[in-house]
Formats: structure tokens, C-alpha cells, sequence
């Protein structure tokens, strides 16, 4: 009797022309993240600008005038990042893969990218934008009422409660249907080792 190697290689068939429009509907999203990436570059362009300004003014300003155009400019860099998280998590998830495994620049999340954890990464990015929104309105009150004051506070902590009910649904949904989320980690480590595995098995009565 002789062992054979398992096949984990799913036999495909061929798609109806329904199913293909729909799964191939998932480029049209790429405009889409075409157009935040100009938008990126327009944050490029505000980020030199205000830096100009924080340069050449640096004689005139005082420290809380400083310490707000600095606060203005880690606001672009978060609003930045953000957009990097939804452009590149986004086409990965969502479109195609990217093909930057391997690559020395590739980020160290994007290798367990999905849907619930972009979802998470997004709300935190979005606290972390809120934050500097308000330490900026604390710094500068005279320009910011008490009603303007305490309605960021409020979307400040709707920002925190969102990203904690995010957290905690996709962790209870990770831990509800752990093989959903284990198997195509298997099968990729099955089929690499089998695809770098030349030595042929040898049969055995």
C-alpha cells in the first residue's frame, strides 16, 4: 500500500458570468484609492506650508502659539497615517494583494490584515486624531466656548466606546469561529512546505 501526499489544492471550475461581474466590481474601488492618495499629497503640501510658517514666524511666536502650529502639524501626520492604514489595508483587503511579501519596507501589520482588524486600527487612529483636536482646544480656550469644549469631549469618548466595542466583537468573533480564522493560516504553511519539499515519498506495502 502506498502513501500518497494529501492534495490541498481545490479543484476550480469554471465561473458564471454573474459571479465574475460581481468579484471583478472590486476594482472599481481602485479610483477610489487613487483619489486619497492625491489627497495625501495635498496633506504633503499643507504639512511644508504650515512648517514654512512655523520657520520663518519662529521669532514672533510664543510658546503656545508654537506648541499649536506643532499640534497642527502631528494632526496632518495622523490624518497622514490614516490614510496610508485605508489605502494600503484597504486594496489589500478589499481588491488585490500587493505582492510586498518579503519586501524590507513591507508593514508589519499588513501581514494579518483583515476587515475587523483595519476596522480597529482606524478607530484608534481616529482617537489618536481626536486627542490632538482637543489639547489643542484645551491650550487655547479664549477661542473655544464651554458648549463647543464639551461636544468634543463627547465625540472624543464616542470615539474610545466605538473602538472598544470594535475591539471587543472581533476578538469575541475570533475566539467564537477560531478555525475560520486559523485555517487559511494552515493551508498556506501546509502548501509552502509542500511546495518547497522536493523529496519524493516512498511507498510502503
Amino acid at each position: 500500500m502506498s502513501a500518497t501526499r494529501p492534495d490541498f489544492a481545490r479543484q476550480r471550475r469554471p465561473m458564471r458570468p454573474l459571479p465574475v461581474i460581481i468579484f471583478m466590481s472590486r476594482w472599481l474601488q481602485v479610483p477610489l484609492y487613487l483619489g486619497l492618495i492625491v489627497a495625501q499629497a495635498v496633506y504633503v503640501v499643507l504639512f511644508l506650508k504650515e512648517v514654512w510658517h512655523l520657520v520663518s514666524a519662529s521669532m514672533t511666536l510664543d510658546e503656545t502659539n508654537t506648541m499649536l502650529v506643532v499640534l497642527g502639524l502631528i494632526d496632518v501626520v495622523m490624518i497622514s497615517n490614516l490614510l496610508i492604514m485605508v489605502i494600503i489595508g484597504g486594496y489589500e483587503t478589499f481588491v488585490s494583494r500587493l505582492g510586498v511579501e518579503g519586501h524590507p519596507d513591507e508593514p508589519e501589520w499588513l501581514d494579518h490584515v483583515n476587515a475587523g482588524v483595519l476596522k480597529v486600527k482606524l478607530s484608534m487612529a481616529l482617537i489618536s486624531i481626536s486627542s490632538i483636536h482637543l489639547l489643542k482646544t484645551f491650550i487655547s480656550p479664549d477661542q473655544n466656548s464651554t458648549h463647543t469644549i464639551m461636544w468634543q469631549v463627547i465625540i472624543h469618548v464616542a470615539f474610545l466606546v466605538s473602538a472598544l466595542v470594535m475591539a471587543l466583537v472581533d476578538r469575541l468573533t475570533t475566539h467564537t469561529h477560531p478555525k475560520h480564522f486559523q485555517e487559511p493560516t494552515a493551508l498556506h504553511v501546509v502548501s509552502s512546505t509542500s511546495s518547497h519539499d522536493s523529496t519524493p515519498l516512498k511507498a510502503h506495502d
